[in-house]
């Protein structure tokens, strides 16, 4: 393997994990909020196509990203409504707003379906202009890209270095201790999905404007599933998750250079490595993780109103 397949390999993995990352810094949140979001398939499509649409309408792909971030929010205030207010069962409801997802984005995207866009223009580092011009196009990356790290370290810092933070972590590990010291859980959660939606929309913005800059349905391809994988695989900690999602974006980028080369190897199989890695790693990790899930996880909080 040569450099240039090497630094491929790597350039490829930070642009597919990027609206992993995101993803997954944002069901942290949510998780973290004692909310389990099995919806987020459905989530990252509506995001996805949202985004795109707007993009196309407006020529601007800012607003694009804006649109993404905001229809993930308003998507995650669905499963809200019902796991918060109605007090459903978690997962049941995510089910259920993964369909509506699948649904609700197709129905958007139709439209648009081959339509051309411009994408988020992608930037050069100050200091890279000195590399060949082949291996500096390999790090030409766009706006989210150079934000998504920031971006964990900022979760990082409202979980455990805030006050909102703290009060978020207590309802995820006990409402009702966190309702008897004066805070309330519903609003708590409330937050949590909205922000962890706005982040889960800013991953499909990425995908659909950035990555791809197309819309077709089901592009996501088990994204949400595999964040929800990773939240538990970085331990619910916004700076593992960095780890996790370059992980499995490696994995994705280094079978496409196997599919490249012409290994005689069926592509179908070496579609699987991400996820067959993905869940070797849970495998591994699930037998050394000691109770790191907040202890309400999944579970309805009743309270009294």
């Amino acid at each position: 393997m040569t450099l240039l397949s090497v630094l491929g390999v790597i350039s490829s993995a930070i642009f597919s994990g990027t609206s992993l990352l995101y993803t997954t810094l944002g069901e942290v949140i949510t998780e973290r909020s004692g909310i389990v979001n099995l919806g987020l398939e459905g989530v990252l499509l509506v995001s996805a196509s949202t985004g795109f649409a707007v993009a196309s309408l407006t020529g601007n792909p800012y607003l694009g990203v804006l649109a993404a971030a905001l229809a993930g929010g308003l998507m995650n205030l669905i499963l809200g409504y019902l796991v918060v207010t109605r007090r459903g069962n978690q997962l049941a409801s995510g089910l259920a707003l993964m369909f509506f997802g699948f649904g609700l984005s197709a129905l958007i995207g139709k439209p648009y379906v081959g339509a051309k866009i411009k994408g988020l223009p992608r930037i050069l580092l100050p200091g890279l202009q000195e590399l060949p011009r082949l291996y500096a196009s390999l790090f030409r990356f766009d706006l989210l890209i150079y934000l998504v790290i920031p971006a964990a370290v900022l979760v990082w810092w409202l979980l455990f270095r805030t006050r909102w933070g703290l009060g978020l972590r207590a309802v995820g590990e006990s409402a009702d201790t966190a309702f008897a010291s004066g805070r309330n859980p519903w609003l708590i959660r409330y937050q949590a999905l909205f922000v962890g939606g706005l982040l889960a929309g800013l991953g499909a913005a990425h995908l659909s404007i950035a990555y791809a800059m197309n819309w077709t349905e089901y592009m996501t391809a088990g994204r949400g599933f595999i964040a929800v994988a990773l939240v538990i695989f970085s331990k619910w900690h916004p700076l593992r998750a960095i780890v996790g999602a370059l992980l499995f974006s490696a994995a994705v980028a280094f079978q496409l250079l196997l599919q490249s080369s012409g290994i005689k190897v069926s592509p179908f199989l070496l579609d699987t490595i991400p996820y067959l890695l993905t869940l070797l790693v849970l495998i591994i990790w699930g037998g050394t993780r000691k109770h790191a899930a907040p202890a309400s996880l999944g579970r309805v909080y009743h309270g009294t109103e």
